[in-house]
């Protein structure tokens, strides 16, 4: 703002705000973007929360101690340090995953050899293919099955199917994995 006074003829002095600037564009964009997070932060907590009550009303113990969070993905140990199953929800997909970082790029690669080597048998006992990311690339791999295609977090009308074949997934997926990663 910047204040300006205007006499016209012999009339008293009159103050005059003069705007200099309004909100940039990029302003306001970076508004809107903080709307949209707030509100797929939002959703998140609410998806997890539904998941996790469903998860322990049907006796699934796994993800019992977990809370609901605004991150895209929900987590728990798997039984050995530096591996964790996860859940992950996007826009529009979700999955379950073996993640694998231990803080050591060559023992995570070796613990995913080591789960490579039984692809075959683990994929027959959880019931279908996985998708094997070893990430030579990044420190950390990724054993994932996909749950959905298509669908996900902006499909809040579909949320109950997701989360019951999430949960159905998870259950198959730890117990293929589940003696393999004791004996890591």
């Amino acid at each position: 703002m910047k204040l300006e006074v205007f006499r016209i003829g012999n009339s008293p002095p009159a103050p005059h705000f003069l705007v200099l600037s309004h909100p940039s564009s990029e302003a306001k964009a970076i508004g809107e973007t903080k709307k949209e997070l707030t509100r797929r932060h939002r959703m998140r907590l609410e998806f997890w929360k539904g998941l996790l009550d469903k998860s322990r009303s049907r006796g699934v113990r796994l993800f019992e101690n977990i809370k609901p969070s605004k991150e895209n993905w929900i987590s728990t140990g798997a039984g050995k340090s530096g591996l964790q199953y996860a859940y992950v929800i996007l826009m529009n997909s979700s999955r379950v995953e073996l993640y694998i970082d231990t803080g050591n790029r060559e023992e995570n690669k070796k613990i995913f050899d080591k789960l490579y080597s039984q692809k075959e048998e683990i994929e027959k006992e959880f019931g279908g293919e996985l998708d094997w990311q070893r990430l030579d690339d990044k420190r950390a791999c990724r054993i994932a099955a996909q749950v959905s295609k298509h669908i996900g977090l902006k499909d809040e009308d579909k949320w109950d199917k997701i989360q019951d074949d999430m949960i159905d997934t998870m259950v198959r997926f730890e117990k293929a994995f589940r003696k393999r990663i004791l004996n890591l």
